[in-house]
């Protein structure tokens, strides 16, 4: 991810944008932030490249590391509305990080309307992805608005915190070295042809050689060279829409649990009739759609990442939401079983050893394959408050990385708040998807009612 970023269009920056019931206490705030970044050291620290990238990037303490590069205040001009406020977080969200300071930003936003403020939230995804991006939130949010503060950490509690943070590291690196260990035993002329293999995935699908049956997991993957679908969203820009659509959590659920199917599976649904309705009213109706998910790796012993992505074929025709719903969950299943172990450690094992050039190259390749993508996050079920000031929304936005748009979803208290981060160039009417969302979770929540 990190070395993706020589095209811009891949950028692996994600965010979210906090909308809170007033401004919270911004020295309080500083402070809290202050303790998690010993108590998370990679938050003080930097990527280091290696010289001609002959191995991994690594991370290496920022020893000029100032929290007043990594925490500011703003405020919005008048009126002060949500559309404003989204704006400025793409804008923020599309700023590049410094590469040489560490891979984070908060700033808080004051002057909402309504009396309220906002949280906007930008890490880099070599710090973590969505799941154990809510971890490190638990480090500066709190479960009453007026909570007693956390004791200063003591430098015995900072120096094992760097202990933990290494030991991570080792076994992160260890992992890494084992699958590329693994996959990387086959003689020297084997290994000439994995690389030949991922230099043309299109080769793929006909090659019988050790050299695929080695990274057989991350073939399944890169064997799909399958087109993205759509007659519309065929342009791709760095320009982006932020847009939020909100589904009652109860009412979702209850309606996937009536169709046999999981809430995952009613997100993916909800996504897929809102990109069908959406061809319609432009005139331009399409039989199906490529769409990628996330899904979580995740197990006790992993890293800050844990993913892993796939893809599959949606059905946009015209038809029954329970119809669409049965299809895609039969979709998904296949399509989860199919990647195999293409997970991010086998992947950066593989990119370890590839120039940057032909890993952009690859990784545009497979995002052309992709029309959409959605990632489903789980957040606190109760209501959290940050230096005083209530969470009313938590809204996410994913990195595009070459699609026409990612719907990330992240439940809270009740709610599963729902971010459309949209590439303005592919899809030129953001506010009609966004009515084709809103009324694609209104029609699919009423199923639970019947």
């Amino acid at each position: 991810m990190w070395r993706l970023e020589k095209d811009p269009h891949l950028s692996s920056t994600f965010a979210s944008v906090t909308i809170l019931d007033r401004t919270p206490d911004f020295d309080l705030l500083r402070e809290r932030l202050i303790r998690a970044s010993h108590r998370m050291p990679r938050l003080r620290q930097r990527v280091r490249t290696a010289p001609g990238n002959v191995s991994a990037p690594t991370w290496v303490e920022d020893s000029d590391f100032d929290i007043n590069l990594h925490v500011r205040h703003v405020a919005l001009p008048k009126p002060g509305t949500e559309r404003q406020l989204f704006d400025l977080a793409t804008l923020l969200c599309a700023d590049p990080f410094d590469r040489t300071r560490p891979l984070w930003q908060f700033t808080v936003v004051e002057g909402l309307k309504g009396n309220r403020a906002a949280l906007i939230q930008k890490l880099h995804h070599t710090i973590a992805d969505g799941e154990s991006g809510v971890k490190l939130s638990l480090e500066f949010l709190d479960f009453e608005r007026d909570a007693i503060q956390p004791e200063p950490l003591t430098p015995d509690d900072i120096a094992a915190a760097a202990q933990d943070q290494r030991d991570d590291d080792t076994k992160a690196a260890d992992a890494v070295r084992e699958v590329l260990a693994a996959s990387m035993r086959p003689p020297l002329g084997i290994l000439k042809q994995v690389k030949e293999l991922l230099s043309d995935p299109s080769q793929i699908p006909d090659a019988s050689s050790t050299a695929a049956r080695t990274l057989r997991g991350i073939v399944n993957q890169l064997g799909d060279t399958d087109p993205a679908r759509s007659p519309l969203w065929t342009q791709r820009s760095t320009r982006r829409t932020l847009e939020h659509s909100v589904a009652p959590f109860d009412a979702t659920k209850a309606a996937a649990k009536r169709l046999g199917g999981t809430l995952n599976t009613a997100f993916l649904t909800i996504a897929t009739d809102a990109a069908s309705a959406y061809h319609i009213e432009q005139g331009s109706p399409v039989e199906a759609l490529r769409a990628s998910m996330a899904i979580s790796t995740r197990t006790e012993s992993s890293g800050a990442n844990a993913f892993s992505l796939v893809r599959m074929l949606v059905p946009t025709g015209e038809m029954s939401l329970d119809e669409r719903f049965h299809e895609i969950d039969q979709a998904a299943t296949a399509a989860v079983s199919a990647t195999g172990g293409a997970n991010l450690d086998s992947m950066a094992a593989v990119a370890t050893g590839l120039p940057t050039s032909l890993l952009t190259r690859m990784a545009r390749q497979q995002s052309q394959t992709v029309d959409f993508a959605t990632s489903n996050v789980r957040g606190a079920p109760m209501p959290l408050f940050v230096a005083g000031a209530q969470l009313l929304h938590n809204i996410p936005v994913g990195p595009l990385s070459g699609v026409a748009f990612n719907l990330t979803l992240l439940s809270y208290h009740g709610n599963l708040d729902m971010g459309l981060n949209i590439d303005s160039a592919a899809i030129d009417d953001p506010a009609l998807l966004k009515r084709c969302l809103d009324d694609a979770i209104s029609r699919f929540t009423k199923l639970a009612k019947k």
